[in-house]
């Protein structure tokens, strides 16, 4: 009976087990499929292909128009899920090595190729000013098969729907590229995205894999090493030069009228409303003044709460200029977006900014140290902002205004600088090999002046000399320019050679030979106890004598006409004056600008006054680095006008020393014999009494102050002489003593 019993029992499980399989409850695995550690290493392996699925079978659970997925990944957060599906985030995992060509690059450098303007197309002012800074740059080409990097013609500044700047239809716009490659090696420039009531950072198309230079950006959605923050500038920042910063001298100690201000809007509703809205619980009407307005949008007064009066009535009591200039602190909390104006107005002011922008990535932050410009606050810690700004030292806040100073004229103050910045960035990137270190793009003059294709030791520039603890090579290598044949041997370059060579100083002489008559034989040349190198002049032209040659193996270089009178003494005290000051013109010839204000352009004059701003290289010293920069960093039309007239070389180079180092030339001695004794001579006498030679100084001086976009060059009343200088003492005294006889 029990054996019965069990019988039954094995045919009624086993009768069960066979209508389960039947009807798809159980399902059976046909083989050993991989581990999810061997999943990759399967080649067309899907992980749900490892189980047989019988028709009828049940299906698991999925929501309805949802369709199957065999992605491994496919249990992903929310977050994730959110980035695959919006445009913005396509190329989220984007770095240099992954989503940019750098073979592209390889041929002829770092290019940049800005596609021709669309028929139709309209365009910002602002972004008209981007594309004009970069086809202005020496990384501009006009051949794509040149190119390293591509930017739109398209405007992409402003992705507000509601903005009259939106361009619609930009996805398939872009597309139709034939550069396109989806947007691998592509930079878009944009300042505003999004739109009401949220502002998200969705441009409105797909960006594929192309970097993005954007304002207002944040860190969830920055991509370290591939995107640029930009600041967010207004349509009336200017497109070059731009203006100095307002701190003209320093008060000790640093303290301002005020120690924390602001003035700006107040949103009621909305995203950036919580910030603002939470000012007015520090607000003390005395020396933190933090003043906000709702009367602002159509609408206000709809929307308007019980401190809309009493704040609007208060916000019109400050002038915004007054405040801001006499403040040492200024508020920047964020608005709609993440920038703000705010930011650009602190720095030019000197007024040190004081984040208040949870999640901004902040402009420039691949390069720029912003903890030694700027105070980075918390929202969350909105009261304990005054506290924190007044327990700075004083030494802290000198140090802090000064480098507001700096970056806001190096980086900030025109749209060229934020556009060139920016390719500069990606170039270093590119050219790892020569990227500037962190001091060359935090220290004066700036990564843009420096240029790491030169060198990228820090000791081969002249502006790290004290940083460093190190001091210029002290010899100098003398060029003198010709022009002129060489028919007789009581012609005054002889003599200029001869007393040259004989300082202690130099080390060799160059003769760079611009003559259109043949070379001298050797033996024609003076004797001397240095070498004495004669070059032909490349092509003939008047910026060959600035070319970086080399030949020179000094960092001064000793910059002399044929026609220069000078002893020796002279140049040996010219010399020890440079070492003193070696990122700044030292020489004898001294001239001067001024604002003629009844023709409304720059005038040049050689009349003696009781200042000068230029020292003409007739008889200059200067360090070589300047050569590779004249060569390099200014356009080719500024040294083809140039060439063309023969003309206005040294004031050229005056002008691009002074841009660099923000400081006037130093005149060494009373020379007045100088212009006198070049116009007695032969050789260049047609020169200097050509009326046209000085009509062309005048022209001259107005074209480069429109290329540099301002006036670059610095008035000085000093002047240097040697010690015991005309005194009445012993002549055995003093070192320099032939000079007195000059």
């Amino acid at each position: 009976m029990q054996a019965k019993k069990r019988y039954l029992t094995l045919f009624s499980a086993g009768a069960c087990l066979i209508l389960v399989f039947c009807f798809g409850g159980l399902q059976v695995p046909l083989a050993r499929g991989p581990s999810r550690r061997d999943d990759g290493s399967v080649a067309g392996h899907r992980p749900g292909a490892r189980w047989r699925h019988f028709p009828g079978s049940l299906q698991p659970f999925r929501p309805r128009g949802q369709d199957w997925s065999d992605d491994p990944n496919e249990h992903v957060s929310p977050r994730h899920k959110r980035d695959a599906n919006s445009g913005l985030y396509d190329g989220k995992r984007c770095r240099m090595d992954s989503c940019f060509n750098f073979s592209l690059c390889e041929k002829n450098g770092f290019k940049v190729y800005v596609y021709p303007q669309q028929k139709g197309e309209k365009m910002s002012e602002s972004y008209q000013n981007i594309l004009s800074s970069i086809e202005g740059s020496m990384f501009y080409t006009p051949d794509p098969g040149q190119a390293c990097l591509f930017v739109l013609s398209l405007d992409t500044l402003d992705r507000d729907q509601l903005s009259p700047q939106y361009v619609h239809n930009l996805k398939a716009k872009v597309q139709s590229l034939h550069q396109w490659n989806g947007g691998r090696n592509h930079i878009i420039f944009n300042l505003y995205s999004g739109t009401w009531p949220d502002y998200t950072e969705d441009l409105g198309f797909d960006i594929g894999l192309a970097m993005l230079a954007k304002a207002s950006i944040s860190t969830e959605n920055f991509r370290p090493g591939f995107d640029v923050s930009i600041p967010l500038f207004s349509k009336e920042h200017p497109r070059t030069g731009g203006e100095r910063g307002y701190l003209k001298h320093n008060t000790i100690p640093p303290y301002r009228k005020y120690v924390l201000v602001f003035k700006g809007k107040r949103y009621l509703t909305g995203i950036g409303s919580d910030t603002r809205n939470a000012l007015y619980h520090v607000h003390n009407s005395d020396d933190v003044v933090l003043l906000t307005t709702c009367k602002h949008g159509k609408d206000w007064q709809k929307h308007k709460d019980a401190r809309c009066d009493k704040d609007n009535t208060e916000y019109d009591k400050y002038d915004y200029r007054e405040m801001l200039y006499n403040s040492t602190f200024c508020l920047v909390p964020r608005g709609r977006r993440l920038g703000s104006f705010r930011f650009l107005e602190a720095l030019q002011a000197a007024c040190v900014p004081v984040m208040l922008s949870n999640g901004w990535e902040l402009p420039f932050s691949e390069i720029i140290d912003w903890n030694t410009a700027a105070v980075i606050g918390d929202e969350r810690l909105l009261l304990q902002i005054p506290s924190t700004v007044r327990s700075i030292h004083q030494d802290k806040i000198l140090s802090l205004r000064h480098q507001t100073q700096f970056l806001w004229e190096a980086y900030f103050n025109s749209v060229e600088k934020i556009v060139l910045t920016t390719l500069e960035i990606i170039q270093d990137r590119v050219l790892r090999h020569t990227s500037r270190s962190n001091l060359m793009w935090n220290s004066l003059p700036g990564g843009l002046f420096t240029l790491p294709q030169y060198s990228t030791y820090l000791g081969d520039f002249p502006f790290y000399y004290a940083k460093l603890g190190v001091k210029p090579y002290t010899k100098f290598t003398a060029i003198v320019h010709m022009v002129s044949p060489l028919v007789s041997q009581s012609q005054p370059v002889m003599k200029l050679l001869v007393s040259v060579a004989k300082s202690q100083y130099c080390a060799q002489v160059i003769v760079l030979w611009n003559c259109d008559k043949p070379l001298p034989a050797k033996h024609r040349w003076p004797v001397t106890s240095v070498p004495v190198i004669v070059i032909e002049g490349e092509n003939k032209v008047i910026s060959s004598r600035f070319l970086p040659y080399d030949t020179i193996p000094t960092d001064a270089v000793l910059s002399l006409d044929e026609d220069t009178v000078l002893s020796t003494t002279e140049v040996d005290f010219a010399f020890t004056v440079w070492l003193s000051f070696p990122d700044r013109i030292v020489g004898y010839p001294a001239r001067s600008h001024f604002w003629d204000g009844n023709k409304e352009r720059w005038g040049y004059t050689s009349k003696w006054t009781n200042d000068y701003s230029m020292v003409l290289t007739g008889a200059a010293i200067y360090h070589k680095y300047y050569h590779y920069l004249y060569t390099t960093y200014l356009p080719a039309s500024l040294k083809s006008m140039v060439d063309q007239m023969s003309n206005c070389e040294d004031i050229l180079m005056n002008f691009l020393v002074s841009s660099v180092s923000k400081l006037p030339p130093i005149k060494v001695t009373q020379k007045k014999q100088y212009k006198e004794t070049m116009m007695g001579q032969s050789s260049r006498a047609s020169r200097w009494a050509d009326p046209d030679h000085f009509a062309q100084r005048q022209t001259c001086m107005n074209k480069f102050a429109s290329w540099f976009g301002t006036m670059p060059l610095v008035h000085s009343q000093m002047r240097l002489d040697p010690v015991l200088f005309k005194d009445q003492v012993s002549i055995l005294r003093k070192k320099y003593r032939d000079i007195e006889r000059l």
